[in-house]
């Protein structure tokens, strides 16, 4: 019962009863009554005279047990038992024998076999699974137990084999319900420590069975009691959940060479420690050596999000149960922590609990890590449905790019002028730098004849966000754009025939080269320069307002190319919009298989190497995201998860990042064109690339945010194909909010979804193919 409940509100006697269990609730040792002994006799008969106590008098059948279990050829009858009996009393009388156990919190009182005859019946069962002389050595053991919601089943389990001698056990925690679907105990016992509980659950058992309560759980100021106060602890069982105390133990373990086991309630796993025989062994077997251990910061993680970057190791990413990750993901969005079931936990208290014997018998000297996975071991084998991805088409070769050049170059005119090859070399490479869809550098470029042909390299950008191929022709617009003005630059003018065969979209433009240069370019000679300036940045940055003058220009580098449009919203409420609705796209596109499998396996870079090797790609650390969100983005690795968030209806913590971003924005932008068409889109891109150009001119930083704008066009003008039923119906709901958040769309097609921000530069760029892999000249 809440003890805060105001008096008030319950009856005085209730009130009464209350404030005296409450002084019950330390009480953990019974108190023996051995009525041979004077003072005990009488204190026993004025227990019973002045308390209402249960009374359980059960000698006579124990030894009669006692008996048998020492004549195990044995065939008595009941008279020969009771002539037996008799004699192993030695003319003691029945109430005398033995001893009366009276537990204080249940008052029960209750007549046993004393404590050398107790012991000797009641692990009669043992033998030979664990010998008398086993038993012997393990008596003399002595266990600690940190945390106990597993530590309850493992120290239950210990306590029932009689596996140890002594048990130590720590937690500062109390029962609470939510605990009841592991911790077996009465619901009279909601609000009482778990130390206590375990320790009156042992007693109840074996009240001879020594233990040893920590109710302040383990601190740094009581961590070298708890390990030496009576004698060396043998073996540390850690089953805490907090991170410094997991630490702090293995760090003492260590110091003292004593072996730390520990149960992760998830996949039977158990993991070993022998710093017993291994001194110098790395605690967590050195999977913490990434981390900084500083017990100033360690002592002050709170939440689970703080915790999950050294959670994630010591439990083990890779090994966690698809179940476990996808709970994870949940942590402080549906659930408040990760799960445990009674079976895992009742199955770990036996692992541990039989591990922890072994090493005691040194039977077992491994460290390492064990699962006794029961879903792989008792395995349903029915044949499951496997994902099927998209195979992308065979890159473009030579013959073909040339077959289709010819044929574009007969309906061309005769190139005006000849230009040297490396101004192809110049121009190719700063149009290379223009953004593409998850840096996927759509494009592959031929100089044939004097033609310069730009083609789409389709085996790159084959993607469930791609819609008709939308994405890619934003990026080779950009390109495009950036090839006019370094040749504008060159004073080399250009003649671009935008998708010149009717008949194939693999050709996107055939350039010729004029003397005469491009007019038609927005402020050539400025944004020429930015060029090589202009990144994406995806540092959070902070709230910074942007000057109107700046939006002006930005407005007028989009509407420079015909028919396209700028809209910009900055007021905080339109902001708290878009990161429902740019979060929730981003959740989609990881929830659906297709888009789960480009973005892990297509566009995210694990680490700087992966993506030099790459060249392509979005290098992580470029994402101003923390640790507990990477570790949360390589939870949702696994495919297993993600389709369990599915079947959840869950995932919102996927949102998370896009959410922090749009928090920090000063702007969210979209790109207007007229209609949704591949030309309109390739128009677009360039549209896109002078707006990022003048927002680099003018120090504003740039982050695409794309995903809710490709999947809309997928919505609208496929009819949602390839989207479940229930994905079609969320993105439905978020386009009406779309819709009324910006109603300049009406009539007219969203291209580009973006935010800008001020922030630092990003201190990685993003990688670009080398140039003999994009040009081919011939």
């Amino acid at each position: 019962m809440d003890t805060n409940c105001p008096a008030w509100i319950m009856d005085q006697n209730i009130q009464e009863f209350v404030k005296k269990t409450l002084l019950s609730k330390e009480i953990y040792n019974p108190v023996f009554f051995r009525l041979k002994i004077e003072d005990d006799k009488k204190k026993f008969n004025s227990l019973i005279e002045s308390t209402n106590v249960f009374l359980y008098d059960e000698i006579h059948s124990q030894l009669r047990e006692l008996i048998k279990s020492r004549n195990p050829r044995a065939k008595f009858t009941t008279a020969e038992y009771q002539k037996l009996i008799d004699e192993h009393l030695h003319g003691c009388s029945y109430e005398e024998y033995g001893v009366w156990v009276y537990y204080p919190w249940s008052a029960k009182l209750v007549h046993i076999l004393d404590e050398i005859e107790f012991v000797e019946l009641r692990t009669s069962a043992n033998r030979n699974k664990i010998t008398k002389a086993e038993q012997d050595i393990l008596a003399t053991k002595k266990i600690g137990v940190i945390g106990l919601s597993v530590g309850q089943s493992v120290s239950l389990t210990l306590a029932l084999e009689r596996g140890c001698g002594e048990l130590r056990l720590a937690d500062f925690d109390t029962i609470e319900l939510n605990n009841l679907n592991r911790i077996r105990t009465g619901v009279y016992n909601l609000g009482l420590l778990k130390v206590y509980s375990v320790a009156r659950e042992i007693a109840e058992i074996d009240p001879f069975f020594k233990v040893v309560c920590y109710p302040e759980g383990i601190l740094e100021e009581n961590i070298e009691k708890f390990f030496t106060s009576g004698g060396k602890l043998n073996a540390v069982i850690d089953e805490c959940d907090g991170v410094n105390i997991k630490i702090l133990c293995r760090i003492k373990a260590k110091e003292l060479n004593i072996p730390v086991i520990m149960e992760a309630s998830d996949r039977g796993t158990i993991d070993v420690e022998r710093f017993d025989l291994e001194p110098d062994r790395p605690i967590i077997h050195g999977w913490l050596d990434h981390l900084t251990i500083d017990f100033n910061v360690l002592n002050k993680l709170r939440t689970s999000e703080e915790k999950l970057p050294y959670m994630v190791p010591i439990s083990g990413l890779e090994s966690l149960s698809p179940r476990m990750k996808a709970s994870m993901v949940e942590i402080e969005q549906t659930i408040t922590t990760w799960p445990q079931l009674a079976t895992a936990v009742t199955l770990g208290g036996a692992l541990t609990a039989d591990t922890c014997r072994r090493i005691l018998l040194d039977q077992f000297t491994n460290s390492g890590r064990y699962f006794i996975d029961l879903e792989k071991l008792i395995a349903d084998t029915r044949p499951k449905k496997e994902l099927e991805f998209p195979v992308p088409p065979a890159e473009l070769d030579i013959v073909e790019m040339n077959e289709i050049a010819e044929r574009a170059a007969n309906q061309l005119n005769t190139p005006q002028i000849i230009i040297k090859p490396e101004d192809i070399v110049d121009l190719v490479t700063a149009a290379i730098t223009a953004p593409s869809a998850g840096n996927n550098q759509p494009w592959k470029w031929l100089y044939h004849n004097s033609n310069l042909f730009l083609f789409h390299e389709k085996s790159r950008t084959l993607s469930f966000g791609d819609f008709k191929d939308i994405a890619s022709y934003l990026g080779l617009g950009a390109a495009l754009e950036n090839l006019e003005l370094c040749a504008r630059q060159k004073n080399i003018g250009t003649v671009l025939h935008l998708f010149p065969l009717q008949d194939t979209n693999k050709l996107v433009a055939a350039i010729q080269f004029s003397a005469a240069v491009n007019d038609t370019l927005y402020q050539p000679q400025k944004l020429v320069r930015y060029i090589h300036e202009r990144f994406t940045n995806r540092n959070l940055g902070e709230r910074t307002p942007i000057a109107p003058k700046i939006y002006d220009s930005l407005k007028k580098a989009v509407s420079s190319v015909p028919g396209a449009e700028l809209i910009i919203k900055s007021h905080p409420g339109e902001l708290d919009e878009f990161a429902d609705i740019i979060g929730a796209a981003d959740r989609l596109r990881l929830l659906h298989p297709d888009g789960h499998y480009e973005f892990y396996n297509k566009e995210l870079r694990w680490d700087s190497e992966h993506s030099r090797v790459t060249a392509d790609g979005i290098d992580i650390s470029t994402v101003d995201i923390s640790p507990s969100e990477v570790v949360g983005l390589k939870l949702v690795k696994d495919p297993l998860v993600s389709q369990l968030l599915v079947e959840w209806r869950a995932g919102k913590g996927l949102e998370r990042v896009a959410r922090k971003s749009i928090a920090a924005a000063s702007a969210v932008g979209l790109v207007l064109m007229p209609q949704f068409s591949s030309l309109d889109y390739l128009l677009g891109g360039r549209a896109v690339q002078r707006l990022w150009l003048s927002a680099t001119e003018h120090s504003v930083s740039l982050q695409p945010m794309v995903a809710a704008t490709l999947h809309f066009a997928r919505l609208n003008h496929g009819n949602g194909e390839g989207m479940p039923d229930f994905m079609k119906e969320e993105f439905k709901i978020l386009y009406k909010r779309f819709e009324q958040l910006i109603p300049e769309i009406k009539g007219r097609e969203e291209v580009f979804l973006f935010r800008l921000c001020m922030a630092e530069k990003p201190s990685v760029r993003s990688y670009r193919y080398a140039l003999d892999k994009v040009l081919v000249m011939v």
